[in-house]
């Protein structure tokens, strides 16, 4: 069977007319009727195993015709739909509403309407099937069926259980009768009434049962998912302007993000991470979640404060092939699996990932110019100098260059490509042929630059003189190096990375758009990276392509290979803003908005790219991820780029110079979180800015912050950090 971590081909497609909710590390995928369909990937998942995978409610035995789906929070909808006509009549007088919540398990409340003058006898009967799968199996359509699964009543419950893996679920109800794989009920609808009831499914892992979230016995308001959700969209920054389309994906955006929340067991006050995206992704991913949060900053800064804690939690401290540990490196993924051929046995950490250790430090580094949680920061320095170790003892030493950053998988079980466009396929030549490992990603090195100067700023309020002159110098090294080694002059752009032998892999690519982003870019070449983003090869009209389309391994319908992704799309849109290229960023983030708008205010984690002039709507890619973390933040970033909001709050200063598109009209923005306060921002349609509310010691400079300086020692000038 295949390794998870290695498995080259795509998830399986979730297929037009399904529903997904999801509610941090648990999520729901059905049909439009609500029907969970058996031999599929639709199912209820909790702890990265499925706990049902049939869930499929018939009246006299026929199932329900779909009407309507009402979505509401991330985590909930309610399915109408009528039974077929009753006997003598034409049409259906009977209306089912299945109002479904999800987290840490399900709640399903029924109503059934009767709309006849006369009672309805029928049968309502709920076909219950499992074969708790572990998620990776059903991600590449293998799952491994045990045969120990068991569905046994108890009661007016059902039990669904697996020795073998110790998991499972209890669905309980009341006044049913329960027989292995179905819950029944007899019923009698009033004339012009009602019948209901209310089914609760609570996950069974390790043995253990466990209550679902929203609890048939207590009101929904009360659960812990609508508590949170409702404090998120009360205490977090407000946002009114006159671009509708704006302020749709800014409330579908903050909503997603605060379903996508982790809260790990333990003090109720401590911080949430995020989980990547649904329904394949739904756990703590190193990557994801630390740009994530890096994004989303200008919302909230708590879900940064947690994913950096949690992942210092999870830092390697010692050597393992298998899983890609080693010291100081930061995980690539956390998974709950239960045991099969495929996931690793109960929780487990994979490590193999070449960008997210120095996005550990870019973060904690990032949050410190925000003025949050100073002390929590400063516990987490320890953390960020293990990290930059493991840069230097096994991250440099992995390829034929000193003083790069590398990757080359430990074993065949892992991921052959470790950045962000990690599919089998996703760094190649411009004739399309695939590089070989070792390698030297462009924006790797990038994110490894803001990773020195963000620690040298650390050292410098510390008062630590050599470990502040020993990290500057080793920031103007790497930049040397890469503007050396990485540029293309023929091509006039970078190449995406470094092979096994030293030579540049010259395909054009987004990702030196992440290397304006981090500022590792020499301001003589940025000129000619933002000229290539925006050409015809690159830019759709929605978004810049994954890769150019004059590339030999160009396909719109890949996933890293000519595709769009709203968050390579934000990080450039923030390049090019930070490289003075205005009227180019703010064509990108136009672009990225109205595809936003096509996809009803929910940016999915990437869609095909084709150009606009051919199809004058984004095409989906039919696998991708929607709620997706860092594809829900790019808007916040995008906002925060077209601001020019810049905080350096250990420094006194902010940097605001608001360019908006004239689309935008007049923005108000209130309750920003900054500097330990709330901020208000107004941005009049002539461009005239209003702060208020910051602390008097803060310089406002109404200006954009300089790229990058010559002045790396002199941090009072000194401005080269993302």
């Amino acid at each position: 069977m295949a390794n998870a971590w290695t498995f080259e081909g795509q998830p399986a497609a979730l297929g037009a007319g399904t529903v997904t909710l999801v509610e941090g590390s648990s999520f729901c995928v059905s049909s439009w009727n609500g029907d969970i369909l058996p031999g599929g990937p639709q199912g209820v998942y909790h702890a990265d195993t499925r706990l049902l995978s049939r869930w499929e409610l018939r009246v006299d035995d026929v199932p329900i015709e779909p009407l309507q789906v009402l979505a509401g929070e991330p985590y909930h909808a309610a399915f109408v739909g009528r039974t077929q006509p009753r006997p003598g009549r034409a049409e259906s007088t009977l209306m089912l509403v299945r109002d479904r919540y999800v987290g840490g398990g399900l709640r399903e409340d029924l109503l059934l309407r009767n709309l006849s003058d006369e009672p309805a006898g029928c049968l309502v009967d709920v076909h219950i099937g499992s074969d708790v799968a572990d998620l990776f199996e059903v991600k590449i359509n293998r799952v491994r069926h045990v045969p120990d699964v068991d569905l046994v009543p108890e009661g007016a419950s059902l039990r669904v259980y697996s020795p073998s893996r110790a998991r499972g679920a209890v669905i309980r109800t009341a006044d049913a009768l329960a027989v292995p794989g179905l819950l029944g009920f007899r019923v009698t609808v009033p004339a012009r009434g009602e019948w209901r009831a209310a089914l609760q499914v609570n996950p069974i892992i390790d043995g253990e049962e466990t209550q679902a979230w929203f609890s048939t016995h207590h009101p929904v308001e009360h659960a812990g998912p609508a508590v949170r959700l409702a404090a998120w969209q009360r205490h977090g920054p407000y946002v009114v302007t006159d671009h509708p389309g704006l302020a749709r994906t800014l409330r579908r955006s903050k909503e997603d993000l605060g379903s996508l929340r982790l809260y790990e067991p333990g003090p109720p006050d401590e911080p949430p991470t995020i989980a990547a995206g649904a329904p394949w992704f739904m756990t703590l991913f190193g990557r994801d979640s630390l740009l994530t949060s890096w994004m989303a900053l200008p919302l909230d800064q708590s879900p940064a404060l947690g994913t950096l804690r949690r992942l210092a939690g999870l830092q390697g401290t010692k050597v393992d092939p298998l899983s890609e540990e080693e010291p100081g490196k930061i995980p690539h993924e956390l998974r709950f699996g239960a045991p099969s051929g495929v996931s690793p046995h109960g929780a487990a950490c994979y490590y193999g990932s070449v960008d997210a250790t120095p996005l550990y430090v870019v973060l904690l580094g990032e949050l410190r110019r925000w003025g949050i949680h100073r002390e929590a920061v400063e516990e987490l320095v320890p953390h960020a100098d293990a990290a930059l170790s493991w840069i230097e003892e096994y991250g440099e030493r992995a390829g034929p260059i000193e003083g790069l950053l590398w990757y080359r998988r430990k074993t065949d079980k892992g991921l052959v490509n470790q950045g962000w466009k990690d599919s089998f396929d996703g760094v190649n030549f411009a004739d399309g042929s695939l590089a070989r490992a070792p390698i030297a990603l462009a924006e790797a090195q990038g994110y490894v630059y803001a990773a020195y100067i963000a620690r040298s700023h650390f050292a410098h309020e510390a008062g630590d003189h050599e470990t502040e002159r020993r990290y500057t110098e080793r920031a103007c090294s790497l930049r040397r190096m890469f503007n050396e080694l990485f540029w293309l002059p023929e091509r006039g752009c970078y190449a995406i990375g470094l092979d096994g032998e030293g030579r540049p892999i010259d395909s054009v690519a987004s990702n030196m758009g992440h290397c304006l982003w981090t500022g590792i870019v020499d301001e003589d070449k940025a000129e000619y990276v933002a000229w290539h983003l925006l050409s015809e090869e690159m830019f759709t009209g929605f978004g810049v392509r994954t890769l150019a389309s004059s590339m030999g391994a160009y396909n719109p319908m890949s996933y890293h290979n000519g595709s769009v992704w709203p968050h390579d799309n934000a990080l450039i849109v923030s390049g090019l803003m930070r490289y003075g290229f205005v009227a180019e960023a703010q064509r990108v983030a136009m672009g990225l908005l109205d595809a936003a708008e096509a996809f009803g205010g929910r940016l999915p984690e990437l869609f095909c790219g084709f150009g606009r002039k051919e199809f004058p709507i984004p095409v989906p890619y039919p696998t991708s991820c929607s709620p997706q973390a860092w594809a829900a933040a790019s808007p916040v970033q995008i906002l925060r780029s077209l601001l020019r909001f810049d905080p350096w709050i250990p420094y006194g200063r902010l940097w605001v110079a608001p360019v908006l598109p004239e689309e935008f009209g007049e923005l108000r923005i209130t309750g920003l979180p900054l500097a330990g306060g709330r901020v208000n921002l107004v941005v009049w349609g002539s461009g005239e800015t209003k702060l208020s509310g910051l602390p008097p010691e803060i310089e406002v400079h109404c200006a954009p912050r300089p790229p990058v300086s010559t002045l790396v020692g002199h941090h009072d000038q000194f401005t080269g950090e993302p």
